[in-house]
């Protein structure tokens, strides 16, 4: 079993207002010298394959057809042991 976690993010020329509302909450809570947030989602897959090239596939599959919005969103992911 191999478990893959994935992230995905806004594009840096995307707008993220809920990372904005997050910053504005921040402020005023004190917390002055946060210049930037972007909010990102993180899911975690386990799979049930063997092959490294195979698990690959499906991952970046399910992150193109599922979790991501290629126009404005990109990800990342990191394959490791369960």
């Amino acid at each position: 079993m191999q478990k893959a976690t994935i992230y995905v993010t806004l594009k840096p020329q995307v707008l993220d207002p809920q990372g904005k509302v997050i910053m504005n909450a921040l402020h005023t809570l004190g917390y002055k010298n946060v210049t930037e947030v972007r909010a990102s989602k993180m899911f975690e897959v386990t799979l049930d394959a063997k092959d490294d090239a195979d698990i690959k596939q499906e991952i970046e599959e399910i992150c193109d057809k599922v979790l991501a919005n290629p126009n404005i969103e990109t990800y990342y992911y990191k394959i490791h042991d369960e």
